[in-house]
């Protein structure tokens, strides 16, 4: 069945702001190439939007989200200064797109680490990411002391627990690793780690499990990072995690994010829109890239998600195609066009 017979899937597209525009194109004309069924609806979101509309989320573009359920999204900026909260936190809670879904692996050969293939699962709506943040008044200083507080409940810590383990199951995966700080936020952390036990119990013989404090997590992660298969913690653990996994790998250029829903999937590149390079051709767009692919499996394309992410593999090994983040001097369009070439 050619391309053109296949159903087509609408789908929400933000290029975001600095780098974003640069690499969305990238990994769009890949995918057309590729065959994917997306019927893009172009919207706008950050800084580009707030300049020209007043408005960081334009109604139109959380109508198309809505709508489609379905989102591919570049880096954005969000407005300084301006009373905007972050613009990612704001969509996962709008929408509530509770899981965050972080995979790491080696594509880089010759690292530090030859053996990287886990995944962090991160709860995206709760936690110390909540904004429940408030000054409090002492003497002459109304802002004298910042307070913050973060919650979990325990529908929302089975909620993405539950997710993780079906996640192993569906994608073949072997052991799921509780990740925690139990031993000294015994209520906060404390109520994750039972209903984390609670769930787990429902898998037994299934999947493994084990349980590891936060802190340990991070060291062992660098020692051994090859121990790990999936991890799934609370939002602010989940945050710092991912992102050492993903310099585990060669940094955020190589690493791509999911954050899922019950009825909706967004996909993006979670790093920033670097504004210093943007519009110079030399953005790395595989960490989109791969969530293309990532966004290819969600909606049931295996085979066209197996075949960027070998096209991938074979341009870093095999061509040895490295932009300037990976230690090479390739450009974007470099890129674009080996990649091209490789799904033909």
């Amino acid at each position: 069945m050619t391309s053109s017979h296949v159903e087509r899937i609408p789908a929400t597209l933000i290029a975001g702001d600095g780098i974003g525009p640069d690499i969305t194109a990238s990994v769009t004309t890949v995918l057309d190439a590729l065959g994917a069924p997306f019927e893009w609806d172009k919207q706008e979101a950050g800084l580009g939007a707030f300049e020209k509309e007043g408005t960081a989320l334009p109604e139109k573009t959380l109508e198309s989200i809505q709508r489609t359920g379905l989102v591919l999204k570049g880096p954005l900026t969000t407005p300084v200064g301006k009373g905007f909260r972050s613009i990612n936190v704001t969509l996962r809670q709008k929408f509530d797109l509770y899981a965050n879904v972080r995979p790491t692996q080696t594509l880089v050969p010759g690292g530090r680490y030859e053996n990287v293939d886990l995944v962090v699962i991160r709860e995206n709506v709760e936690g110390l990411y909540a904004a429940m943040e408030h000054y409090l008044p002492s003497g002459n200083d109304p802002q004298a002391v910042a307070y913050g507080a973060g919650y979990n409940t325990r529908t929302e810590c089975n909620r993405i627990v539950r997710f993780a383990f079906e996640y192993a199951l569906k994608n073949g995966r072997k052991k799921v690793t509780l990740v925690h700080k139990a031993n000294i936020l015994k209520i906060l952390s404390g109520l994750f780690l039972e209903e984390g036990r609670r769930v787990a119990a429902e898998y037994e013989g299934r999947v493994a499990v084990e349980e590891k404090i936060v802190d340990a997590c991070a060291m062992e992660l660098v020692v051994k990072p090859e121990q790990y298969d999936v991890m799934v913690t609370t939002n602010l653990f989940g945050d710092i995690l991912s992102d050492l996994t993903a310099g585990l790998v060669g940094g955020l250029g190589m690493a791509p994010g999911a954050n899922i829903g019950e009825t909706m999937g967004l996909f993006e590149a979670v790093h920033g829109s670097a504004p210093d390079i943007a519009g110079k051709g030399i953005a790395n767009p595989l960490a989109l890239m791969m969530a293309g692919s990532m966004m290819l499996a969600h909606v049931g394309r295996l085979d066209l998600s197996q075949r960027l992410d070998n096209a991938m593999k074979h341009i870093i090994e095999v061509d040895g195609i490295r932009t300037r983040d990976l230690g090479g001097s390739a450009t974007t369009e470099d890129v674009t066009q080996a990649l091209l070439r490789a799904i033909r």
